[in-house]
């Protein structure tokens, strides 16, 4: 077995990369929106470091949407930013790895 198939090549482990990074910034987003949803404690560390990743993660569309209902206007200033987060990330992994094949 050639040390190329034992290991994978560049691209293999640059699109795994990719899906990892895309992946886990869909679950931050999508781990506030729950967080939220259930009224967590804002004064706690953890929900405090989420909320302010998820903010930073979502700046392209906060407030994007600004209906009255909170609750949904919080679901889709979030998540929608996590849903393009995935498609983008897996479809440029997938060109990735397409690259040497």
């Amino acid at each position: 077995m050639s040390r190329r198939h034992r290991y994978g090549n560049g691209s293999t482990h640059a699109a795994t990369a990719v899906t990892v990074i895309a992946d886990v910034t869909a679950v931050i987003l999508g781990l506030w929106i729950v967080m939220y949803l259930l009224d967590a404690n804002r004064a706690n560390d953890l929900v405090h470091f989420v909320q302010g990743a998820a903010r930073w993660l979502a700046g392209w569309s906060y407030n994007l949407f600004t209906f009255d209902t909170v609750w949904l206007r919080t679901l889709l200033n979030y998540g929608l930013p996590a849903l393009v987060y995935l498609l983008a990330g897996h479809a440029l992994a997938a060109r990735i790895r397409r690259i040497e094949h």
